[in-house]
């Protein structure tokens, strides 16, 4: 009777819903889940445009590498701890996982807000960093979602992450300017300490997918490692090494070719990701409502190799770099949105959270990698170069993506 409770109350008593439906249960999770995102990811962004400006009136400011490595070392402590974090959340469950990182987020910014010297602002990123907690938030929104909708509130998540970010271009010369980079790291551990107190008392409670005594013993230990998991793994760590490859060119490409100052970026990213959106958002839906996940998938890693190509061979175009950018983000929103959903609906119950955790450590180490070699490539070869080895990787990415096969979708 309590598991029949259970179930009926995550899904929002399904049958009285259209199975395409969020229950009223599944728009809050889903809603308030993808805001501790958005607060989180926004506090990491807002630095972004300004810091490297900031830094240059510390101790070793002119140092590149520590600078670098400021910026970097958040992705590194990310990757270490994503699987730790994940299966802590599978056996002491979500919310409590949550709530320990956001206070390691918090004082990791407070660290950083009162620190006089470039390898003390270091020593706060890490900290932020360490503070992993993406993967038992996916898990939670996989726990309170039915399969049918687990891409929408996946989606949700995507769209809170692109929408931060751009955000963050435009706030972040105004916040530098009237609270310098220091506020700004102590304005990310306000956000991370207002996180804390949404998790706990606005984010509702549901179980976690699976009882946490049948952890370690309900499914074999390789069971996040399956083929299947491991192409998903793959797929996210080059959606986010092309990501972030392509913006240590593309904003200079719109300074230099298109004639539009650092100041006025937003601008561009601004109608091109809203207009994203417009395009993504009724694509992913209509894959999940009519089960033709693979084909958009596939179409979308398909269009990313275009995507790499225009780029590389009509950057110094203004209308063909904005138009590229554009599709660019279409298809990066697209796979936010399926890749995570695909892998909770893959991964077995019980290792929900580990297989997110390994998922999002290959997100963490596409990041930190795309801006390594990103910035090599550019450094040596050229901007072409650039989005030529992205081009590269996301053939082999498509190669691997023809044999993603989505699950069945569960009744539930």
């Amino acid at each position: 009777m309590r598991e029949s409770a259970s179930s009926s109350a995550i899904s929002g008593t399904p049958a009285k819903l259209p199975p395409t439906r969020m229950s009223a249960l599944e728009r809050r999770s889903s809603v308030t889940l993808a805001s501790i995102y958005g607060l989180r990811m926004l506090g990491l962004f807002l630095i972004l445009p300004v810091f490297s400006i900031y830094a240059r009136g510390l101790p070793d400011g002119d140092d590149h590498f520590l600078v670098g490595l400021a910026l970097g070392i958040y992705g590194l402590t990310q990757a270490a701890l994503q699987i730790p974090f994940g299966l802590a959340s599978d056996r002491f469950g979500r919310k409590p996982v949550m709530i320990v990182g956001m206070a390691i987020f918090a004082l990791g910014s407070f660290v950083a807000g009162g620190a006089h010297t470039l390898m003390t602002i270091v020593v706060g990123r890490a900290v932020q960093g360490a503070g992993a907690i993406s993967a038992a938030i996916s898990a939670m929104i996989a726990d309170s979602t039915r399969d049918r909708n687990r891409t929408k509130a996946m989606a949700m998540v995507g769209m809170t992450i692109a929408m931060s970010f751009i955000v963050s271009l435009v706030a972040s010369p105004l916040l530098y300017r009237f609270m310098g980079v220091p506020g700004m790291f102590d304005l990310t551990g306000v956000l991370a300490l207002v996180a804390i107190a949404v998790i706990r008392w606005v984010v509702p409670d549901v179980p976690i997918g699976a009882p946490a005594e049948e952890i370690g013993r309900g499914a074999p230990r390789g069971s996040v490692f399956t083929p299947a998991l491991l192409r998903l793994h793959f797929s996210i760590f080059v959606v986010n090494f092309t990501q972030v490859a392509m913006f240590v060119v593309v904003p200079l490409a719109l300074l230099h070719y298109a004639g539009i100052g650092v100041h006025r970026h937003w601008l561009v990213y601004l109608p091109v990701a809203l207009g994203s959106f417009v395009v993504a958002v009724p694509g992913i839906i209509w894959a999940e409502r009519h089960g033709h996940m693979r084909a958009v998938f596939i179409a979308s890693v398909a269009l990313m190799i275009l995507v790499m190509l225009g780029f590389a061979f009509g950057y110094t175009d203004p209308v063909v770099l904005i138009t590229a950018l554009f599709f660019f983000f279409v298809a990066f929103n697209v796979m936010e949105a399926l890749i995570p959903s695909l892998v909770s609906r893959t991964a077995p119950s019980a290792r929900r959270g580990l297989a997110l955790g390994v998922y999002n450590t290959a997100q963490s180490l596409g990041l930190f990698a795309g801006g390594a070699v990103g910035g090599a490539i550019a450094k040596a070869w050229s901007s072409e170069g650039v989005f030529l080895a992205c081009a590269a990787l996301s053939t082999v990415w498509l190669a691997v993506a023809w044999f993603v096969q989505p699950p069945p979708v569960a009744a539930r």
